[in-house]
């Protein structure tokens, strides 16, 4: 069954699309149910080429053929497109989904600038699918017509609040701490220089640490019809890139609320289920926590594509002497933390009506800077 029920798709387009994230998503709307590839829009050294000439292709697979012959266009919102999905640089993101918003697209961002915004939905749609309630609120507030922006959040909050959320339903969360080995691939192209990366460790990622102490309060929080209040965890978190090409690995201690015995918590991740509404999505996933019993589980190499990317896989569920419990988990940061979760909430947008047939007047940048 197609999007719109006529056996027509919602026509996307891609912001930033020639990009490590971009790509991912321009090679996830290829064969899509729902969704068609019909704009792509870059920088300025891009504009004017077709996609294939553009883009210095990274993935395994070939450039859809879709996508090959696609005039990539500047940032002006004039794409032939019901709504775009932005994988923009954060240097220009911010004013590029306002203006493309202001003109009547809605915008899926996996960039950070609109992330914590007040009025800006932050969504895993397993964890808090709710706050999407949040959008007619932003349209009003910013006097966008049909467009708004919703977010999904940094690639290694992804896979942490995925595995959280079944633990503060059961159990309730006081604190947590947590250390994470990212893969190289979070950074982009050419990202780390292999003579930093390779037989190294890198401590530091700028802004990483503030974003995973941040994003979870609002992922985990509640929408109260008017504002987003926060979860009020403790949160600790050291961020380290590692010489590894894709998945993010986060060892994790965690407080709870409630006693819990280890098998009390295991069961919880095992049985956490999606609705069947929210599963029924062509990314979703039913069980989206995966538990490993093996001690040296998971890795990066064997377990980053569970689910086609879109799983977070547990391991090491064990007893930890200063909280509750400690785990290590692992997540594919270009999927299950960056392009695929774009899918998933555009997926979910489309489902509950937010995606429309784009046939209205489309407005140039000039246009509507000019409107305020």
């Amino acid at each position: 069954m197609s999007a719109l029920g006529n056996g027509k798709k919602y026509r996307a387009g891609v912001l930033g699309a020639t990009g490590m994230v971009g790509q991912r998503i321009v090679n996830m709307l290829a064969g899509h149910p729902w969704f068609e590839l019909t704009a792509v829009a870059a920088s300025e050294r891009s504009m004017g080429k077709t996609y294939a000439e553009a883009a210095r292709w990274h993935l395994e697979t070939p450039i859809p053929e879709a996508a090959r012959g696609l005039v990539v266009k500047d940032l002006d919102p004039v794409l032939d497109c019901d709504f775009v999905f932005s994988a923009l640089d954060s240097s220009v993101a911010g004013e590029a989904e306002s203006v493309f918003a202001h003109a009547g697209y809605p915008v899926v961002s996996n960039s950070k600038n609109h992330r914590m915004d007040a009025d800006v939905p932050l969504l895993i749609p397993e964890v808090n699918a709710s706050h999407i309630n949040a959008i007619p609120v932003q349209q009003k507030n910013r006097k966008y017509d049909s467009g708004f922006i919703v977010t999904n959040p940094n690639c290694s909050t992804a896979g942490l609040v995925l595995v959280l959320k079944p633990l503060a339903d059961a159990f309730g969360l006081e604190k947590l701490f947590v250390v994470t080995m990212q893969a190289v691939s979070g950074a982009g192209y050419p990202g780390v220089p292999s003579m930093d990366a390779l037989g190294n460790v890198v401590p530091f990622i700028s802004g990483e640490e503030e974003k995973m102490e941040s994003e979870p309060q609002k992922l985990l929080g509640k929408w109260d019809g008017n504002r987003f209040i926060d979860a009020g965890l403790g949160i600790s978190a050291h961020c380290n890139r590692v010489p590894v090409i894709n998945g993010h690995t986060e060892c994790v201690s965690v407080r709870l609320k409630k006693t819990a015995t280890i098998e009390e918590v295991k069961d919880a991740l095992r049985k956490f289920e999606v609705p069947d509404e929210l599963a029924s999505l062509p990314t979703a996933l039913k069980n989206p926590v995966v538990v490993r019993e093996e001690d040296d589980r998971p890795q990066p190499r064997k377990d980053s594509d569970v689910g086609n990317g879109m799983a977070a896989v547990v391991g090491r569920v064990r007893e930890c002497p200063l909280f509750d419990v400690k785990i290590t988990l692992l997540s594919h940061n270009l999927v299950r933390g960056a392009a695929g979760a774009a899918m998933l909430n555009a997926e979910l947008l489309a489902a509950k009506g937010f995606l429309k047939n784009r046939t209205a007047h489309r407005s140039s940048a000039s246009e509507v800077l000019a409107r305020g």
